[in-house]
């Protein structure tokens, strides 16, 4: 029997496709390396895949580059004007196919070759994070990027329950079919989307794993980043604390309901 399972879970391994979400705004300096690496990372990996690369409104030339690196597996979406980082994540996962999402940001500023751990663990959960707090992680940022991530995570957990180390960082995977599901419900359309759908999560009672992100970072965030991270925080608290819209919305049925796939 064990090597029956076996057989037919090897199999079903060489099924999966992958599917890479990766929204882009004037990143015309960083695009190309980011999607050869992506590509590289998951064909010595052996997966089929698919990235799917939304080009938010760039004003440079970072649409005529992906462009060019367009293929069978190389979707481009692209929107105009800009709408948001968390509007091209959302338009992007909903265009995806595959057994497994994966979400980066375009810079690659996290290291990439933990993907094959990723999609190991989740075999096991449904959605795993990379965590600047993990003990194992390398963070090297401007203090007070580092004293204002630290600060908003603290509010995370206070106004909406995500007991998670680290909401933001941008490296995170999904079962397919469990965050096509989750996006019916999103509506944040820039910085705080992470937040929404680890909200969203937590309502379903979908099981999420924390690994140890390698990330360098020489930027601080702009006041206007930090606004509207708040802003969209309240908004997020208040949906989910006050109105419970998300409760009303989710169409739960049984605390044991769970939307994926099971491989």
């Amino acid at each position: 029997m064990e090597l029956q399972t076996t057989a037919l879970f090897q199999q079903l391994e060489g099924r999966h496709i992958i599917s890479m979400v990766i929204p882009a705004f004037n990143s015309e300096d960083t695009i190309e390396s980011t999607i050869t690496s992506v590509e590289k990372c998951i064909e010595d990996l052996g997966y089929q895949y698919e990235v799917l690369v939304i080009d938010d409104g760039s004003t440079d030339k970072t649409f005529e580059k992906i462009s060019k690196l367009s293929s069978e597996h190389i979707k481009v979406i692209r929107n105009s004007p800009n709408r948001g980082k968390g509007f091209s994540m959302k338009e992007g996962i909903l265009a995806s196919s595959g057994d497994y999402v994966i979400m980066l940001d375009s810079d690659l500023e996290i290291g990439i070759d933990m993907i094959q751990t990723y999609i190991s663990a989740l075999k096991e959960k449904d959605i795993v994070i990379s965590s600047k707090r993990h003990p194992q992680a390398i963070y090297r940022a401007p203090f007070m990027r580092k004293l204002f991530s630290a600060g908003f995570n603290v509010l995370v957990r206070i106004l909406t329950g995500v007991n998670v180390s680290d909401s933001q960082t941008g490296f995170k995977a999904f079962r397919g079919e469990s965050i096509r599901y989750l996006m019916k419900l999103v509506s944040v359309k820039r910085y705080a989307f992470d937040v929404e759908v680890l909200a969203i999560a937590k309502i379903t009672r979908m099981e999420i794993a924390e690994f140890p992100a390698h990330i360098v970072q020489d930027k601080s965030f702009s006041s206007k980043a930090i606004l509207y991270m708040l802003v969209d925080l309240i908004g997020i608290a208040y949906r989910l604390r006050i109105i419970k819209w998300y409760q009303r919305n989710i169409h739960n049925p049984s605390p044991s309901y769970r939307p994926i796939l099971n491989l």
